[in-house]
């Protein structure tokens, strides 16, 4: 198995470098790093590091509390922070700029994997949620390299596949790994994978760890201000094809109730500006762009958030939030950011990234179901509606997000222990996020 497995990344490994370089004509972001794809790239001067990865956009935010964590405790020790898309690799410098090193993880080709470790000299491998890659596990165990599966999940559907493969899964969970699960239940699907009970620990969901300080709500009143003016604001994030349509036809529906509502509208991926801006030129709605960088006119309607790392902000310069990727068979996104600004947030039926957390906001009241633009667009001019309605549920979304805060400093604690003798021992009282 394992040989057909390199086999396969073998061939796969230039088409999906094929892809890279077509997709670098609409998005110049994927052309930054080539060599990095392949383990390439400078080497770090310094120390050994400590590397943890975030494979796209939401897995980057989510690591965001834990990289700052271990700034902190390690001021000395050098940060590399990889992921595999332009977008993660934007918001990754955007959060750290040049206190991280921030690069692309290399396909898992074996001589690929070899000389990226080569270069970051790990001590200490943090990996988000879900990345199971043969050849890196394989690696990384060879050079008795503690590798940490931080606020790691797994999906019934992901069992099923992975033990479809046998042992090239089953194989990858060796002494040196240590799996920092979200829910017993994603502790028992690694089980079912190959994972020994002794080497998982259940630690919760470091998107509660998600940083919202006071400078962020700051900075939304003033976006909103400066910007927008006074009149009702919703936001609709991380949208995908298929869900602008129904987003658009609920904005409708609720400029019919409330003339003057404007609507945020923010797609996931940045190569889908021009599309979604060509779609509001079909509908005639008069909207401006978020990178024209000029204030929004009393009469527009829709205003596109063209641009990366803004949409916490716009959040919090709206007065309600509709979360993508939900009305769509995507599986959802990021709930907590709206909810810890203290919005009401709203969400479709699709949520299997992370139904814990959607099935937690709706049964305590800080987030609401829809199933498609009427029932969005009546929630939404409902709470436009009633101020009073949406401090209170913002509330409750606050405080569900405050009672779960904690994932992350239990992580850096696991690490700590697991690399007790490669780390040295951190300041008393290390200086920590703001909640």
């Amino acid at each position: 198995m394992r040989r057909l497995y390199n086999l396969l990344v073998r061939l796969a490994a230039p088409v999906a470098f094929g892809v890279v370089l077509a997709r670098g004509f609409r998005d110049r972001g994927y052309w930054q790093g080539l060599r990095e794809r392949f383990g390439f790239g400078s080497r770090l001067q310094s120390q050994p590091s400590i590397w943890l990865h975030a494979v796209s956009l939401g897995e980057v935010s989510a690591a965001a509390p834990i990289v700052r964590e271990l700034l902190a405790r390690y001021p000395q020790i050098p940060i590399v922070v990889t992921t595999a898309t332009p977008t993660g690799r934007a918001r990754a410098l955007g959060l750290f700029g040049d206190r991280v090193d921030v690069r692309f993880l290399p396909y898992d080709l074996p001589g690929a994997v070899q000389r990226f470790l080569d270069r970051v000299m790990p001590t200490q491998a943090i990996i988000m949620e879900t990345e199971l890659w043969p050849n890196l596990y394989r690696e990384c165990a060879r050079r008795a390299l503690p590798l940490l599966l931080a606020s790691a999940r797994l999906s019934a559907k992901s069992v099923s596949r992975y033990r479809r493969f046998g042992n090239l899964f089953s194989g990858l969970f060796s002494p040196n790994v240590l799996i920092g699960a979200q829910t017993s239940m994603d502790a028992r699907r690694f089980e079912q994978i190959g994972a020994d009970p002794a080497r998982i620990q259940v630690v919760g969901n470091v998107k509660f760890d998600v940083d919202v300080g006071a400078n962020v709500i700051e900075q939304g009143l003033m976006l909103r201000q400066r910007n927008i003016g006074v009149r009702p604001v919703w936001a609709a994030g991380s949208t995908h094809e298929g869900e602008d349509e129904q987003v658009l036809d609920a904005h409708a529906r609720v400029c019919a109730q409330h003339a003057i509502a404007l609507l945020i509208l923010a797609p996931r991926h940045p190569q889908r500006f021009a599309a979604v801006a060509a779609l509001l030129e079909r509908g005639a709605w008069r909207y401006v762009r978020r990178s024209a960088g000029v204030p929004v006119p009393p009469d527009v309607q829709v205003l596109l958030l063209d641009t990366v790392g803004e949409l916490l902000a716009f959040y919090g310069a709206a007065d309600l939030a509709f979360v993508g990727g939900s009305l769509v068979p995507v599986g959802g996104h990021n709930l907590l950011e709206p909810a810890a600004l203290k919005l009401p947030v709203l969400t479709g039926p699709s949520d299997f990234n992370g139904p814990e957390i959607a099935a937690m906001l709706v049964e305590s009241g800080a987030a609401r179901r829809v199933g498609n633009a009427v029932e969005l667009a009546a929630a939404v001019s409902e709470l436009l509606a009633d101020s009073l309605e949406r401090q209170r549920i913002g509330a409750i979304a606050r405080r569900a997000v405050e009672i779960n805060r904690g994932s992350a400093q239990r992580l850096v604690k696991l690490i700590e222990a697991q690399s007790a003798n490669a780390l040295p021992v951190p300041p008393a009282s290390p200086a920590s996020p703001n909640p």
